[in-house]
């Protein structure tokens, strides 16, 4: 075994008596264990999060969506799409017109989003799970229903049961008309609500209803705003965005889910990395508390630190033991905290510990946790970079006033 390490090892572990210094270092330890069980328990509940709201985003956001590039909406009745549409790789093609509108029920008006889509985007098999009240039913023995979101639901208290009272839809009208009355400036259509649906707060505030009704409304009878493809299993969702993209040109733009979604990706890495960088600043504090207590090591060293030296132990030893002391006290608290949050984070899994408030959905309703093995290597690296600073830090000041210990001796 190296000399230094086998030095630093009883330093650490053979003290008969509790010193000043085993205090310090063991707080110091102990600061380390609880900062990295705090991480892999944080980040694994981040990993949880975004799993969930990822799963409940994809409910609506299709895997691919084309979009024109310029203008709002195009003509999908050009070969290509055609060609596209009969797709054997494709699970669901839906054509999709969005506006804004003003949607009014019990006398009071709100403005949202209305959503036209065809009949292919009811294929999706998770959409009842986003149904906080009433179905998600888009048409009643041929008459056009909607499904409106928590948001509009919540603002104009929305009845679904209510088979009486209409909402009233108002769109501006597209071509110009001389009148002295303001309401003839806008296209009104009623439609009656089926259900209330969530996924997030960007899309609460849409109402989803058939096509044609849409069109109708908007008054675009060919135009769309947008092509929603969905795949069967096992296709490469990047190969298949490159292969589109090319032939349909740089009329148009591909996006994938996170594409499409870009301020929810963006929003929470943001947060999770920032929680990250602050309980990281806590290691910091906490491994340089090592610093303090191997200077007082070193202190109440100094007879051993002249008598090595005095043995013929260089700078260098000496240095190297005060170097494995100190990785020594962070590296065991930080694979205590790796074992204890993996611990936790299984415990929360199974038992669900902590419970979640609000409209998220999950097992238990408990906070979900997701482990990953590259969290682990992440903070373990984390970890033993910043106590090898810190240890060589600590080291350093072992040899400074050498001499003068020699002389005291």
């Amino acid at each position: 075994m190296n000399t230094s390490i086998y030095i630093a090892k009883r330093y650490l572990v053979s003290g008969k008596k509790m010193h000043a210094v085993n205090i310090i270092s063991g707080i110091s330890m102990l600061g380390i264990l609880i900062g990295t069980a705090a991480l892999i328990i944080l980040l694994s509940v981040f990993n949880g999060l975004e799993k969930i709201i990822f799963a409940l985003n994809s409910n609506f956001s299709p895997e691919l969506r084309i979009e024109a590039k310029l203008g709002k909406t195009f003509d999908p009745g050009t070969a290509y799409f055609k060609i596209l549409h009969k797709d054997t790789r494709l699970l669901s093609y839906t054509e999709v017109l969005q506006d804004n509108v003003v949607i009014e029920y019990g006398g009071k008006p709100v403005i949202g989003n209305i959503r036209g889509v065809s009949d292919e985007f009811l294929k999706n098999p998770r959409l009842d799970s986003t149904i906080l009240d009433g179905s998600f039913t888009l048409r009643t023995n041929d008459s056009p229903m909607a499904v409106i979101g928590v948001i509009i639901q919540n603002n104009l208290s929305v009845n679904v049961n209510n088979t009486t009272t209409p909402m009233q839809i108002y769109a501006p009208r597209r071509r110009s008309v001389v009148s002295m009355n303001p309401s003839d400036e806008f296209i009104s259509r009623s439609i009656y609500p089926s259900g209330v649906f969530s996924i997030q707060q960007d899309d609460d505030d849409t109402i989803i209803v058939p096509l044609d009704f849409a069109r109708d409304l908007l008054d675009l009878p060919v135009t769309v705003s947008s092509i929603d493809l969905n795949f069967k299993k096992g296709n490469d969702i990047a190969a298949l965005q490159e292969e589109i993209q090319n032939k349909l040109g740089e009329q148009f733009t591909v996006k994938t889910r996170q594409q499409q979604n870009t301020s929810l990706y963006k929003t929470l890495n943001t947060e999770k990395w920032s929680v990250f960088m602050i309980l990281a600043f806590v290691i910091v504090i906490a491994a340089f508390n090592i610093v303090g207590s191997l200077t007082m090591l070193v202190i109440d060293k100094r007879k051993d630190i002249a008598i090595l030296s005095s043995l013929g132990a260089n700078s260098r030893l000496i240095q190297g033991i005060f170097f494995f002391e100190g990785l020594m006290i962070s590296l065991i608290g930080c694979i205590i905290g790796l074992v204890l949050g993996f611990v936790f984070c299984i415990l929360q899994q199974r038992y669900g510990l902590i419970q979640v408030g609000g409209k998220i959905s999950t097992p238990n309703n408990a906070y979900p946790i997701q482990l990953k093995a590259d969290n682990f290597v992440l903070v373990f690296l984390t970890v033993a970079v910043i106590s090898i600073i810190a240890s060589g830090i600590s080291a350093r000041l072992s040899i400074k006033g050498l001499d003068d210990i020699k002389q005291d001796l």
